[in-house]
C-alpha cells in the first residue's frame, strides 16, 4: 500500500489518546476507535506511522497490533485469553528441567532456579518442577491464584502479556517482565537458554539466528508496549 497521509499527530481526547493521520483519528483494523491509554504509547504508534516510506510495511507496526489486538480482542472478551495463558503454566519452560546428570541441568538450575524462587514468592504460589518430559500438573491452589493473578489484569496488560509468553514458553517469564524493574534481556536470555545451549554445542545457522533476533526484537517490543500501556 502506498502511503496515503503527511503528517502524523498525537491527539488527547476525553477517553484517551488518539493517534491522527492529516487530522483524521484511526481506527483499529477490526474498525473500532483507537483510543489509548496513555500519551506515550500514542506516540509510539505514531513514530510507526512516521517512519514509513513511500510504501507502508506492515511488518513494522508491532505496537500498533498489539494496541489492535487489546481493543478488537482482548477487551471485549479477556477470558479466552486467560485460559490459554494458564495452559503455559501447566508445561512451563521454567519447571521442565533436563535428567540430573546431563549438563544442561546445571544450567537450568543456576539461571532458571533464581527465576522461579523469586516468581513464586512473587505471586504466592507453590510450582512443581520436573526433570525430563513426564508431565506433573500443577497444584489446583496455585493456578486458582494465577487465573485471580491473570484476571486482573487490563486489555493492553493481557495482550502484551499473551506475546511475551508465546515467544518465552513460558507465563512465568511474561508476568515476570511486566514488573517494572524486570531485566528483559535476562528474561529473554533465561527463556532461550535451552535453544542457546544447542546452538553452542551444534553450531550456529544463520536463518536460525535471524529467527531468533528477531523474536528477540518481538519479546522487548512487548515488554516496552506493556511498560507504557499498563
Amino acid at each position: 500500500m502506498k502511503r496515503f497521509y503527511k503528517d502524523v499527530t498525537v491527539v488527547r481526547t476525553d477517553l484517551g489518546w488518539t493517534v491522527q493521520l492529516d487530522g483524521r483519528p484511526i481506527k483499529t483494523q477490526g474498525g473500532k476507535p483507537q483510543v489509548l491509554p496513555s500519551e506515550t504509547l500514542a506516540e509510539m504508534l505514531a513514530a510507526e506511522w512516521r517512519s514509513q516510506g513511500e510504501t507502508i510495511d506492515p511488518s513494522t507496526f508491532p505496537f500498533r497490533d498489539m494496541a489492535d489486538y487489546a481493543l478488537d480482542v482482548v477487551a471485549s472478551d479477556p477470558q479466552p485469553v486467560v485460559e490459554k495463558l494458564l495452559g503455559y503454566a501447566e508445561t512451563d519452560t521454567l519447571c521442565y528441567r533436563a535428567d540430573p546428570e546431563d549438563p544442561l541441568y546445571h544450567r537450568q538450575q543456576e539461571i532458571w532456579e533464581p527465576l522461579l524462587t523469586a516468581f513464586e514468592a512473587r505471586e504466592g504460589v507453590t510450582l512443581h518442577r520436573v526433570s525430563g518430559v513426564l508431565h506433573k500438573p500443577q497444584a489446583a491452589a496455585s493456578l486458582a491464584r494465577l487465573r485471580e493473578r491473570l484476571a486482573g489484569l487490563g486489555a493492553f496488560d493481557l495482550a502484551a502479556l499473551e506475546q511475551l509468553t508465546s515467544l518465552a514458553a513460558s507465563l512465568f517469564i511474561g508476568l515476570g517482565a511486566l514488573e517494572g524493574n524486570s531485566d528483559a534481556e535476562a528474561l529473554w536470555a533465561a527463556a532461550n537458554l535451552e535453544e542457546e545451549w544447542q546452538a553452542d554445542l551444534w553450531g550456529r545457522e544463520e536463518e536460525a539466528e535471524k529467527r531468533r533476533a528477531k523474536r528477540k526484537r518481538d519479546f522487548l517490543a512487548a515488554v516496552e508496549f506493556a511498560r507504557v500501556a499498563g
